[in-house]
């Protein structure tokens, strides 16, 4: 493996490539990337890079709006089938339709959706921005919200507004189990419980602090607490391991008799150290967008950005 690292390494060199990598990546992944962040980071930084390749270890709609972002830049990605379920519970047809039968709405999608559905959107927010990205709108104005039907819900009960949301969520992020979260503080009673807003939301009840991977980093090193169950995805547990060392952290159980018993992204986890290199040496698999999607996709994306 370490030799495959140094490999990855003098790629990059000889190649003027750049790793942007999520958080959710397998640690070995997150070692050799140039840039480790949330949505709303690895959006930031796309826009930074100088680099001609951006290799990105992540999913496919996060690889997508890299290349919406950089049209003359290379965007490649290790494994082409690295999906997400909350962006394949939005189809475009199908919201196109949704749209057309609720006419005079601002569409806001989270990020977390196809390059097709960022074209049909108005705005786009990240868990990060979200809250800032709906309170921007105007009381008068009808929102509708997709594809998390769950950040959604949790967007309504902090803002008071009323959205019509798209009936879509993360599989990853509904697999908690709240009775093996409630038996797991019940032995941590002094853990404070941390989670993220796709949660669902009797799993947000039990939270002291909702927000983003991001957030919950923050949140944790600022805490005076030292032990906290993370309600998301297993991966950002390197990440806050790496930054506050000195603090005890527990995934939150997930429903699913698993190896680990905290809840995994399977789409995340298909690329692998192996796949990187590979996909760094023969610059493939490739993100192609036509530039039609491309261009009404980068105003949303814009909006985000300059709001952020």
């Amino acid at each position: 493996m370490k030799n495959l690292k140094q490999k990855i390494i003098a790629l990059k060199k000889q190649k003027n490539a750049v790793i942007l990598a999520h958080y959710y990546q397998e640690p070995e992944i997150q070692e050799i990337a140039d840039y480790v962040g949330d949505s709303l980071g690895l959006s930031q930084e796309a826009t930074r890079v100088e680099a001609e390749i951006i290799l990105f270890a992540g999913v496919h709609f996060m690889a997508e709006t890299a290349k919406i972002l950089n049209p003359t830049k290379k965007v490649i990605l290790p494994d082409i089938e690295a999906g997400c379920s909350l962006a394949a519970s939005c189809p475009p047809h199908l919201f196109k339709e949704f749209i057309e039968y609720h006419p005079n709405h601002t569409v806001i999608t989270y990020v977390n959706c196809s390059a097709e559905i960022k074209s049909l959107s108005d705005i786009v927010c990240t868990s990060s921005n979200a809250l800032k990205i709906v309170e921007s709108i105007p009381k008068n104005i009808p929102i509708i919200f997709a594809p998390d039907k769950n950040l959604g819900k949790y967007i309504i009960q902090k803002t008071g507004r009323e959205m019509l949301l798209w009936d879509g969520s993360c599989v990853v992020h509904e697999a908690f189990s709240l009775d093996k979260l409630i038996e797991l503080h019940k032995k941590h009673p002094d853990a404070k419980i941390i989670a993220h807003p796709e949660s669902e939301t009797h799993i947000l009840e039990t939270a002291s602090y909702i927000g983003s991977t991001s957030g919950m980093i923050n949140y944790v090193k600022s805490s005076p607490n030292d032990k906290f169950i993370v309600a998301t995805e297993a991966g950002i547990l390197y990440k806050m391991h790496q930054e506050i060392p000195n603090k005890i952290l527990i995934p939150a159980p997930s429903q699913e008799d698993n190896t680990c018993a905290c809840s995994e992204c399977g789409f995340m986890k298909m690329n692998t150290l192996q796949k990187v290199y590979d996909c760094l040496l023969n610059e493939v698999p490739e993100i192609t967008i036509t530039e039609d999607v491309r261009i009404k996709a980068l105003i949303p994306i814009e909006r985000m950005l300059e709001l952020s």
